[in-house]
C-alpha cells in the first residue's frame, strides 16, 4: 500500500496525482466507529481504489454535522458498526475509476450524501419536484457502495462499512461518481464543505421546498446551524417576521443578526408555544414554519403555529428511530400543509456548485457558521465534545 504522505501538493493546492497511485489501495488515517455511544478510535486503514463508476478523494476538511452523532449515538435504526462516519466535506479528487467522466483527478468535489444520476431513464433526477435519486439508496443504506463491497479495511484486514455514501473522517475515502458535486478549485473546502449538508438543507427547504415569498412571515424552531441557515435564507428571500424559537436564549444574538425579528423561549412563556405564536405574536400564525430540532413535539407545534387558510410547516430535523407525529385532521382540514426536505430540496450535482459560486461573489456568506476549528483527523473526538456543549454551529477539522 502507499501512504498518503506521499501525495504532493503544489502552492496551489492542486493535487498532483502520480501514475503509480493509480489502481493502488492507499494508507491513512481515519477515525472509526467502532460501536454506538463509543468514543470514535483513531486507526490507520486501508482505502481501496475506486472500481467502476467510483471516486477516491483526499479529503481536506470535514464538518461535523449532529447526523453524525445521532448516529453515534445509537438513534439511527440503519446505523452500522464498525464504520467511518462523516459527510460534510471538502475534497480533492486522487483517482477515478472506470466510466468515469463528470470529474477528473485534481478536481475539487464536495460529496453529497443525496445523489444524481441524471440519467433520462430516472423520473426523480427528471422531476423538478424532487431531488430524491434512488440509484444508489438500497446499497448507501446498508453501508456499502453500489457493487456490493466496501472499500475501507482495518489494519487486520477486516472490512469497515461506509456511511451515507460519503465516509470523510478519513484522510480518504471513496464516492460513487454521482455523489460528488464539483466547484470551483478557489473555493477554501474547509469552509464550503459547509454545503454538504446542514447550510444547505436550511437554506433550501426555504427556497426549493416552501419557497417562502417577499413579505412572507416564518417561525423557526431550533437554533442550531440548521436553523439559522432557514432565517438567513428566509430574510435573503424577503421574509419580513421571522420568529426563532430555542430553549437557549443564548443563540438568539446570531438568530437576529441574521434576520430574525423576534425571538422566544417556550420555557418564558405560559400555555404552549404555538397558540403564543398563532394568537400573541400573529392574529392568525405564520404563513411558514419550520422544525429543526427532530422532536415530534416540537414539530406539532410548528404545524400548529402555521397560517389558518394556507400555512405551510416544513419539518426538517430527523427523529430518533420509532417516533411518530401526530395533530388533530383539522389542524390540515383548516388549511394548513405539513411537508418535509431532504437536502432542502437541492439536486446535489446541479445545485451545490451554484451555492458555492454564490458564497464566492459574497452574497452567500457562510463564515458565521463555523465556530470551532480543529487541525488533523485525530482531533475529531475534540469537535464532537464541541458540538454536545451546546455552543457550537459547526466545528471543521481540517485534515491538511
Amino acid at each position: 500500500t502507499i501512504s498518503s504522505r506521499s501525495i504532493i501538493y503544489s502552492s496551489c493546492k492542486t493535487l498532483i496525482t502520480m501514475s503509480e497511485f493509480v489502481g493502488k489501495p492507499i494508507t491513512c488515517k481515519a477515525m472509526v466507529a467502532r460501536a454506538a455511544k463509543q468514543p470514535l478510535v483513531e486507526e490507520t486503514i486501508i482505502v481501496d481504489p475506486p472500481k467502476a463508476g467510483e471516486v477516491r478523494v483526499k479529503v481536506i476538511a470535514n464538518a461535523l454535522c449532529h447526523t453524525d452523532i445521532y448516529t453515534l449515538d445509537g438513534f439511527d435504526p440503519e446505523g452500522l458498526f464498525p464504520c467511518i462516519l462523516g459527510h460534510e466535506a471538502g475534497c480533492i479528487v486522487e483517482s477515478v475509476g472506470e466510466g468515469v467522466t463528470s470529474v477528473a483527478p485534481g478536481d475539487h468535489v464536495i460529496p453529497c450524501y443525496t445523489p444524481q444520476c441524471c440519467e433520462t431513464s430516472c423520473i426523480f433526477c427528471q422531476s423538478p419536484k424532487t431531488n430524491l435519486c434512488p440509484k444508489i439508496r438500497s446499497t448507501q443504506g446498508n453501508g456499502i457502495m453500489p457493487d456490493g463491497t466496501v472499500r475501507f479495511h482495518d489494519a487486520d484486514g477486516n472490512d469497515i462499512y461506509h456511511f451515507m455514501g460519503c465516509s470523510t473522517m478519513a484522510e480518504y475515502t471513496v464516492l460513487a461518481e454521482i455523489s460528488c458535486a464539483k466547484i470551483d478549485s478557489t473555493a477554501p473546502l474547509e469552509k464550503v464543505c459547509l454545503f454538504g449538508c446542514g447550510v444547505s438543507t436550511g437554506l433550501g427547504a426555504v427556497w426549493n421546498t416552501c419557497k417562502v415569498e417577499v413579505s412572507s412571515s416564518v417561525a423557526v424552531f431550533g437554533l442550531g446551524a440548521v436553523g439559522l441557515a432557514v432565517i438567513q435564507g428566509a430574510k435573503i428571500a424577503g421574509a419580513t417576521k421571522i420568529i426563532g424559537v430555542d430553549l437557549n436564549p443564548a443563540k438568539f444574538e446570531m438568530a437576529k443578526q441574521l434576520g430574525a425579528t423576534d425571538c422566544v423561549n417556550p420555557k418564558d412563556i405560559e400555555g404552549p408555544i404555538q397558540k403564543h405564536i398563532a394568537g400573541t405574536m400573529t392574529k392568525w400564525g405564520v404563513d411558514y414554519s419550520f422544525d429543526c430540532t427532530g422532536n415530534v413535539e416540537v414539530m406539532r407545534s410548528a404545524l400548529e403555529c402555521s397560517h389558518r387558510g394556507w400555512g405551510v410547516s416544513c419539518v426538517i430535523g430527523v427523529a430518533a428511530s420509532g417516533h411518530e407525529i401526530s395533530t388533530r385532521p383539522f389542524q390540515l382540514v383548516t388549511g394548513r400543509v405539513w411537508k418535509g426536505t431532504a437536502f432542502g430540496g437541492f439536486k446535489s450535482r446541479t445545485d451545490v456548485p451554484q451555492l458555492v459560486e454564490r458564497f464566492m461573489s459574497g452574497s452567500l456568506p457562510i463564515d458565521h457558521f463555523i465556530t470551532h476549528n480543529f487541525s488533523g483527523v485525530d482531533e475529531t473526538n475534540k469537535a464532537i465534545d464541541a458540538l454536545h456543549s451546546g455552543e457550537c454551529l459547526r466545528a471543521v477539522v481540517k485534515y491538511f
